[in-house]
C-alpha cells in the first residue's frame, strides 16, 4: 500500500475529534443547520411542510434565553424571513441513544410563546410510528400557540439524499455540501443510528405470543406494536430514499385520526392471532405492499392485490399478469379470486407458468383480482444482522417491491377503434337492402357520406 493510500482524505464534517455525546449533538446540530442555511433546495425541502415560508434561512447554534430566573439553551434556531414577514422556530437535538426530555421541551415551548417564535422542532433518533405524532408528551395547553415538530436522523438524512440525488441541487458546490453532510451522517460516529432495535420488550411479547399467554393489558404488548409502526415508517423512509419519491404507511382515515386506534388493533391481532400488519404506498403503483408479520409461524409476508382485466377469458387474464412477472422467481405466490368467490386459487409462480388453469376453479366465473405475495423467514432477534427480525421486514418490503411493485402496471380497456366504410359489407345474392352493420345517422356526416356512396356502388336506392 503506498504512502497516500494510507492518508486520510480531508472533509468538511469531520468525525474525527468527536469526545462524548455532548460534542457529538454540537456537531451534528452545526453541520445540518449550516447546510440547511447553505443549500437553498435543502432547507426549504425541510423547512416548507412546516408551514414556513420560501425565503432567506438563518440558522444559529447554543442561543441563550432567559426562562425566569434562569438560563436555557436550544440547540439551534432557524429563521426564515420573505419580505416583512419572519418565521423561527427552536431547535432541540439527540444523538446516540438519547432520549428527548419532557421538561426541556416545555421549557423552549415557553420561550418560543414568550417570543412570538412560530415552532419548535426535535430531532433524534426517536421514530413514532405515525406522521405527525411527536415521540414525546408534552402539556398540550403549551400547544395553543406553538406548533411543535419532530424529525427523525434517518428522515433528515433520506431527505438529504433524495435531494442531492433526485430532485437536484442547482448550484455544483452546494451540491457538494450536501453530499459532505450526507457522508458525516452515515457513519457510525455522528449518532444519527439507523433504527436498530425492537426495544427491551421484544423477546418477552415474541415468547409470550409462541407460548399463546400474551394478554390484552399486557403494556409490553403496546410497547412491541409501538416500535412495529416505528420500524414500518423506518422502512418507508429507506425505501423512499432509494427510490427518490416519498414513500409513506398507508393508514385508514380513523387511523390517521386517531393513532391510539390503530395501536389498539395492532395489540389485538398480536394477541389473538400472533400477528401484526401494516401496509405501505408507493406513488404510481397499483396498490400498496400489504406486510404481515406472523410471529408464531415464524415468516414475514408482503403481497400486492392487482385488479385483473375486465375482458377476455380467465387464462388471457392469468397470462396478463404472468408476462408482466417474467423475471419474478418462481417462488413467489399467486392467487387468483372470482368475483362472488369467498376464496381464490393458489400456487406457485413457477406451477403457474406451467400452467395458468392452476389459477382457474371455475372456469364460468369471471376473474376480478389476483395477489402476489413475497414471503420469507422472520428473524427472532430484537437487534439488527442475521437472523434479527429488523432485517427480516426491510428485506421483505424492498423485494417485494423490487420484484413485484416496480413492475406491474394496472389494465387498461383498449380504446374503441373507428370502423371506416369499407368494412361495411354485403353478402353476395342478397336483397338490396341496408345491412345490420351499416353506418347510422348517429355515426356523424363522413359517414353518412360514406354509406350512402357504398348503396349507390350496390345498385340501392
Amino acid at each position: 500500500m503506498s504512502e497516500e493510500q494510507s492518508w486520510n482524505l480531508a472533509r468538511l464534517i469531520p468525525t474525527s475529534g468527536i469526545n462524548g455525546a455532548d460534542e457529538q449533538e454540537r456537531r451534528a446540530t452545526s453541520a445540518l443547520l449550516a447546510v440547511m442555511s447553505s443549500v437553498k433546495e435543502f432547507g426549504r425541502a425541510l423547512t416548507a411542510p412546516l408551514g414556513a415560508p420560501a425565503g432567506k434561512i438563518e440558522t444559529f447554534i447554543e442561543v441563550p434565553f432567559k426562562l425566569g430566573e434562569a438560563k436555557v439553551f436550544p440547540d439551534g434556531l432557524i429563521r426564515l424571513t420573505r419580505g416583512k414577514s419572519t418565521w423561527t422556530a427552536l431547535v432541540e437535538v439527540k444523538t446516540g441513544n438519547n432520549l428527548l426530555a419532557v421538561q426541556q421541551l416545555e421549557n423552549y415551548l415557553d420561550v418560543a410563546r414568550e417570543h412570538g417564535y412560530q415552532a419548535l422542532i426535535t430531532i433524534s433518533n426517536e421514530i413514532p410510528p405515525t406522521e405527525g405524532q411527536h415521540p414525546t408528551a408534552v402539556d398540550k395547553r403549551k400547544l395553543k400557540r406553538v406548533s411543535l415538530h419532530h424529525w427523525s436522523w434517518t428522515k433528515v438524512l433520506a431527505e438529504a439524499v433524495i435531494q442531492k440525488e433526485h430532485r437536484g441541487v442547482a448550484d455544483p458546490d452546494q451540491a457538494w455540501i450536501l453530499g459532505e453532510l450526507i457522508r458525516y451522517l452515515e457513519h457510525p460516529r455522528s449518532g444519527a443510528l439507523a433504527f436498530d432495535d425492537m426495544g427491551q420488550n421484544w423477546v418477552h411479547v415474541r415468547d409470550a405470543v409462541e407460548a399463546n399467554t400474551l394478554r390484552a393489558h399486557d403494556k409490553a404488548a403496546a410497547e412491541v406494536a409501538s416500535r412495529f409502526d416505528a420500524l414500518v415508517r423506518y422502512s418507508c423512509l429507506k425505501l423512499g430514499q432509494r427510490l427518490g419519491t416519498e414513500v409513506v404507511p398507508f393508514l385508514t382515515r380513523a387511523e390517521q385520526n386517531d393513532p391510539l386506534r390503530r395501536q389498539s388493533t395492532l395489540v389485538t391481532s398480536l394477541v389473538d392471532n400472533g400477528i401484526m400488519t401494516a401496509a405501505i404506498r408507493v406513488p404510481n403503483t397499483v396498490g400498496p405492499i400489504e406486510l404481515v408479520a406472523d410471529i408464531r409461524a415464524g415468516r414475514v409476508t408482503c403481497h400486492i392485490d392487482v385488479d385483473a382485466p375486465r375482458e377476455g377469458r380467465s387464462t388471457t387474464r392469468v397470462n396478463w399478469l404472468l408476462r408482466q412477472l417474467k423475471d419474478a422467481p418462481d417462488s413467489l405466490r399467486l392467487e387468483a379470486f372470482a368475483i362472488r368467490a369467498r376464496s381464490g386459487a393458489t400456487d406457485l409462480l413457477g406451477a403457474v407458468r406451467s400452467d395458468p388453469a392452476v389459477l382457474i376453479d371455475d372456469p364460468t366465473k369471471e376473474l376480478k383480482s389476483f395477489r402476489v405475495a413475497n414471503s420469507g423467514p422472520m428473524g427472532t432477534k430484537r437487534g439488527v444482522g442475521r437472523g434479527s427480525f429488523i432485517d427480516s421486514v426491510l428485506e421483505c418490503v424492498q423485494n417485494t417491491y423490487e420484484l413485484v411493485g416496480q413492475n406491474i402496471k394496472a389494465w387498461a380497456p383498449t380504446p374503441p377503434r373507428l370502423r371506416s366504410s369499407t368494412e361495411v359489407e354485403i353478402e353476395a345474392g342478397k336483397p338490396p337492402a341496408i345491412p345490420s352493420a351499416a353506418l347510422s345517422s348517429q355515426d356523424g356526416e363522413a359517414s353518412i357520406s360514406a354509406a350512402r356512396e357504398l348503396k349507390s356502388a350496390n345498385g340501392m336506392p
